[in-house]
C-alpha cells in the first residue's frame, strides 16, 4: 500500500471506499491508514480514527494496533492510555508485535494500566521473539535490571545482540559498554569498539572518548 503512486492512491481510495461501506474490514483499515497520512485523500486524523474504529470493532488486528497508536498520542481523539491499552491488548493477543511491544513499554512504565514488570516482560517477550528491535532491546534492560524477571545477564546480551544486529543504535551502545566492562560476557575491546563505532556511524552520538580507549587497549593487546 505504501509503494503506490500518488496518482495511484486515488484510485485505490474509491475502491477501498466502496468495499468499506459494504462492512469490509480490511478496507476500512486502508481507508483509516489513508486518512491518517493523507494518502489519496486530505489528511484527517478524525476521520482516520472512525474507519479505523469500525476495522477494530470487527477485530481487525492492525487496525485494534493503530487504532491504539491513535489514543496513545492522542491523533484525533483525546489522548486516553487506558483505551491505548485496551485496543493494544486485542491486537496484541492476536499477536500483532507491534501492540505487544507497546503493551509492554505501558505496563512498565504504569501508563493506562497497573505497573506490572512481569507483564511487561511477558509482552516484550511476545514481541522480542518476533523480532520486534526496540521489545528485544527493552528486553535485554528488563534482564539487566532484573525486573520482573530474574537478573541474567547473559540473557540481557543475547537479546542486546538480537537487536543491535537489526541497527538498534540505543543496544549497539549497551554491547560497546558491555563487552568493555565486561558485565555478563568475557571483556573484549575489539567487540566493545566494533559495536560502539557501528552506533556512531549510524547517527548515536557516542563520546567519541570510548572509541579511543577501546582502540588503545587494542594496540597494547
Amino acid at each position: 500500500l505504501a509503494a503506490l503512486s500518488t496518482s495511484s492512491y486515488s484510485a485505490y481510495f474509491d475502491d477501498q471506499l466502496e468495499l468499506a461501506k459494504q462492512g469490509d474490514a480490511d478496507a476500512q483499515a486502508k481507508l483509516g491508514w489513508m486518512y491518517e497520512y493523507g494518502k489519496g485523500v486530505q489528511q484527517d486524523d478524525k476521520t482516520a480514527v472512525m474507519w479505523y474504529t469500525k476495522a477494530a470493532k470487527q477485530r481487525h488486528a492492525f487496525a485494534q494496533y493503530d487504532l491504539g497508536v491513535m489514543y496513545d498520542y492522542g491523533n484525533g481523539v483525546q489522548q486516553d492510555f487506558k483505551t491505548a491499552a485496551m485496543w493494544y491488548t486485542k491486537a496484541a493477543e492476536q499477536g500483532n508485535a507491534d501492540a505487544q511491544a507497546n503493551l509492554g513499554w505501558m505496563y512498565f512504565s504504569g501508563n493506562g494500566v497497573q505497573q506490572d514488570f512481569k507483564t511487561a516482560a511477558m509482552w516484550y517477550t511476545k514481541a522480542a521473539e518476533q523480532g520486534d528491535a526496540h521489545a528485544q532491546f527493552n528486553l535485554g534492560g528488563i534482564y539487566v535490571d532484573g525486573n520482573g524477571v530474574p537478573e541474567n545477564d547473559k540473557t540481557a546480551v543475547m537479546w542486546y545482540t538480537k537487536a543491535a544486529e537489526q541497527g538498534d543504535t540505543a543496544a549497539q551502545v549497551m554491547l560497546g559498554f558491555i563487552y568493555g566492562k565486561g558485565e555478563g560476557v568475557p571483556e573484549n575491546d575489539i567487540k566493545a569498539y566494533v559495536w560502539t563505532s557501528m552506533a556512531k556511524a549510524n547517527g548515536y552520538e557516542v563520546a567519541k572518548e570510548n572509541i579511543d580507549i577501546y582502540k588503545k587497549r587494542m594496540t597494547k593487546e
